[in-house]
């Protein structure tokens, strides 16, 4: 039977269905061939896209309310917010999960399909990309709500969803088990049948699903195409890492998740192959890139050990621990790609730098982010010791230290931005970055969990007013950072292909050369990490001649050779590339 699809994808398929399910395989591949057509596509893929991504592609990470107007849907006020000031901007628009939930800000979900009540309806989120952008959705794989249908069948004994949690015996060694929280592993629910435990990786309200059920998957991956359908570019598979449990492992990127990234990708191929796979692995460099699949899982991945790193470099004013780190960096495989990030409506993942900084290095930021009114979430170690998880606290708080003016804290702020704008890759920035929001304490006061503390809601007139006080530190992040994105979105250098190189102009700068895929156009980029002004000779690391063009400020630099770099300033050199004032030589 599984000979009988003669197409290479679902042959492919096949392989994964029969890895997972055994004899179970060739239903699945008939259930997918039904999929692919309710979708109205056939089983032979179409071509892909002429290039997956260009200098034009960045990132906004917001909520669908984070811009609240007065009587009309929050996608409507959001709408008319990114077309007025960010188009050309931003490219990718992801939606943070706008569908109904029971808690987490939306990552509990209880309904898949239907847009929550006050946000608007599909028809608003299809009138987001008709002209500016593109669009994200997140994907919530590994859990439901408690309130999700689903879980009631559960509760209820009804088939099929009666199959779709996973029980365990409370007596079961699951000390193996790898936790990203500090909750409990098992939560009891009273059933039909009597007394039952369920998995619960995050919270009590987060219900772990059973994929080792072919059901679960064919779920998901009509959910997939729904989110497809309805004109997603990117599609988020949050908490992918844990999907798969097997008591006595880790229960982390074991690898029928790994099998189940690739069917993603597969279907995709064959039914959307414009449509990119985004895993979100809060987790170490070298297992966070494993979800590549060497070109067959994902095709983006978040560089998670980004935003500690830049962190721990602009509070010590050191380079050495980022430029290390980037210099070990290896080009993705083809057809993947980073999603270079500091902030989102997350904190800042610490497990990610546990290879890379020092214990005493990460102890600095946990106490630096407790002086700065922050909060430090923490997870259970297999020993049930508990160690630090994530740095809850806005990244513009972050960055400052007691008795800093507001114009030295912006400047170490807005230099983190620009250094994850020049890196290979896609870079995102989070909404409440562009503003460069301080920690709202009042939400987490109220709502009662540390991640509220950066995901503030705008009324729309606040926002209004804001960037009509053009001097404010707000307004002054917003333009700099939307003209930086605007510059960088017309130089191929910054394609996220383009070659990059990491270059030594000291312990205290950041450099980086990016070269276009074609070495038509090369920009250096060159960031201070220190409050001293730096004096930097570039000349010595390329032979383009000077005057360089500073594409961010459109004047000259570097007349007699050398630059000099304020605190916590940045310049990008067009050294190579039509308006170059140099020598056309790029090659350090």
């Amino acid at each position: 039977m599984l000979k009988t699809f003669a197409s290479p994808v679902m042959q492919r398929l096949a392989r994964s269905y029969q890895r997972l399910y055994g004899d179970r395989a060739g239903l699945c591949l008939e259930r997918t061939a039904m999929l692919v057509g309710r979708y109205g596509q056939g089983i032979n893929p179409p071509p892909p896209p002429a290039s997956l991504w260009d200098e034009t592609d960045s990132m906004l990470i917001t909520y669908a309310d984070v811009v609240r107007g007065v009587d009309e849907s929050s996608l409507t006020t959001l709408k008319r917010f990114l077309d007025a000031h960010l188009a050309g901007a931003v490219k990718i628009i992801h939606i943070l999960p706008f569908f109904h939930f029971s808690s987490d800000d939306g990552f509990s979900i209880s309904d898949y399909r239907t847009v929550r009540q006050g946000l608007g309806h599909w028809d608003d989120m299809h009138a987001l990309r008709e002209k500016n952008f593109d669009l994200a959705f997140d994907l919530v794989l590994n859990h439901v709500s408690r309130e999700h249908p689903w879980f009631s069948d559960f509760i209820a004994d009804i088939a099929p969803a009666r199959d779709y949690f996973i029980e365990v015996d409370p007596a079961t060694d699951l000390s193996s088990v790898v936790r990203p929280r500090s909750t409990k592993l098992l939560h009891s629910v009273d059933t039909r049948r009597g007394r039952r435990w369920v998995w619960t990786t995050f919270s009590e309200d987060h219900i772990d699903l059973n994929f080792a059920n072919p059901d679960v998957l064919f779920e998901f991956l009509d959910l997939l195409l729904f989110y497809a359908w309805h004109g997603a570019r990117i599609i988020r598979l949050d908490a992918i890492a844990y999907l798969w449990k097997k008591p006595g492992t880790s229960c982390i990127h074991l690898p029928e998740t790994h099998e189940i990234v690739r069917i993603f990708h597969d279907v995709l191929s064959m039914c959307a192959p414009h449509v990119l796979l985004l895993t979100e692995t809060n987790v170490p460099h070298k297992e966070n890139i494993s979800y590549f699949g060497g070109g067959t899982e994902a095709n983006i991945v978040y560089q998670f050990a980004l935003p500690p790193l830049l962190l721990h470099a602009l509070l010590s004013g050191e380079s050495q621990r980022l430029t290390e780190w980037a210099s070990g960096i290896a080009p993705p495989p083809p057809g993947c790609t980073f999603l270079n990030f500091t902030a989102s409506h997350d904190g800042i993942g610490l497990r990610p730098v546990e290879e890379i900084l020092s214990p005493a290095e990460i102890d600095f930021l946990v106490q630096h982010t407790r002086s700065r009114r922050g909060y430090v979430s923490e997870r259970e170690l297999p020993d049930h010791a508990q160690a630090p998880y994530e740095l809850n606290i806005t990244y513009y708080d972050a960055l400052g230290f007691a008795g800093d003016s507001e114009q030295t804290q912006l400047a170490r702020f807005l230099c983190s931005q620009m250094i994850s704008f020049s890196l290979r890759g896609i870079p995102a920035v989070y909404f409440n970055s562009l503003f460069a929001d301080e920690n709202d304490l009042e939400d987490v006061e109220r709502m009662g969990y540390p991640r509220a503390i950066n995901r503030r809601k705008w009324p729309e007139k606040v926002l209004q007013n804001i960037l009509s006080q053009k001097s404010s530190r707000a307004a002054t992040a917003f333009q700099y950072l939307a003209h930086a994105l605007r510059v960088r979105a017309h130089h191929r250098a910054f394609h996220p292909d383009a070659h990059q190189e990491i270059l030594d102009f000291g312990p205290h700068v950041f450099a980086v050369l990016r070269v276009s895929p074609g070495e038509e156009e090369a920009v250096l980029c060159i960031h201070n990490l220190s409050a001293e002004r730096q004096l930097l000779e570039p000349a010595r690391l390329t032979t383009a001649s000077p005057p360089w063009k500073d594409i961010l400020r459109s004047t000259t630099r570097g007349e007699h050779g050398r630059i000099v770099l304020n605190a916590y300033d940045t310049t990008w050199l067009l050294i190579k590339g039509e308006n170059n004032h140099g020598n056309s030589n790029h090659h350090p």
